[in-house]
């Protein structure tokens, strides 16, 4: 049983779904740190001129945990959001499947930024047809700091390997961790797919949040986005 982990994304992009699509328990870490310059409130949709990055306000001062993170709603994020959505999507051909939903979201009021990472999460996993265990760090007994307490996650959760974000992982991550107490790591393997895109003129944006792919792939999203291999073992390993 692969065990995976990452923190609450805000729109989450193709990478961030692959990876939870490629473990069978997916905990989404959701009182660590803030990241102030991560992807909880920001992603990228494209536009007839490319990429363009939507950002949710907050107010967050240091040291403050993810699930305290609450949402500024006296900008009007909410409306400029929709906005971006329905103008740059509204000729997808699956945007009209989805656009109840979005719009209700950008009509509720979230105090907390998880709240409504959450709800698009959870949409996202139920409409793509991901059978991923999800779990919330909140509500799992967590214990050590960094790389010590992944592995004890992932054996609490009777894993026998942990799926890791990138080969870049292994200049923090403490493989001995795992494997002394015989657990594998595995190292998430993701080449974007290419997919139609509205804005061909624009050129292919890839590393997009996965509702670029749904709105444009509707029931094809998640075949185009688990093609190929999920994983690669250490060097020196058969995958």
């Amino acid at each position: 049983m692969i065990v995976a982990a990452h923190q609450l994304h805000y729109l989450p992009w193709l990478r961030y779904i692959h990876k939870l699509a490629a473990a069978d328990i997916f905990v989404v870490l959701d009182n660590i740190q803030f990241n102030k310059n991560g992807w909880q409130n920001r992603n990228k949709i494209k536009t007839p001129q490319g990429a363009f990055t939507v950002t949710v306000p907050i107010f967050h001062h240091l040291g403050q945990t993810l699930n305290e993170v609450a949402i500024d709603n006296k900008q009007p994020w909410k409306r400029k959001h929709w906005g971006n959505l329905f103008n740059n999507y509204r000729k997808a051909p699956y945007f009209q499947e989805h656009e109840p939903f979005f719009k209700k979201i950008y009509e509720t009021e979230c105090e907390k930024l998880n709240d409504i990472n959450y709800e698009i999460l959870f949409y996202l996993v139920k409409t793509l047809g991901i059978k991923t265990k999800i779990m919330r760090s909140s509500e799992i007994k967590m214990r050590g700091e960094a790389t010590e307490r992944l592995a004890a996650l992932c054996k609490d959760l009777g894993g026998k390997a942990y799926l890791t974000g990138a080969f870049a992982a292994q200049e923090y991550l403490d493989e001995s961790l795992f494997t002394s107490q015989g657990m594998e790591v595995l190292y998430q393997h993701f080449e974007c797919p290419v997919y139609t895109q509205a804005y061909p003129a624009a050129g292919f944006v890839p590393e997009l949040s996965i509702v670029d792919i749904l709105f444009n792939c509707g029931p094809d999203s998640l075949g185009l986005l688990m093609q190929g291999k999920h994983y690669s073992k250490p060097a020196g390993e058969v995958a």
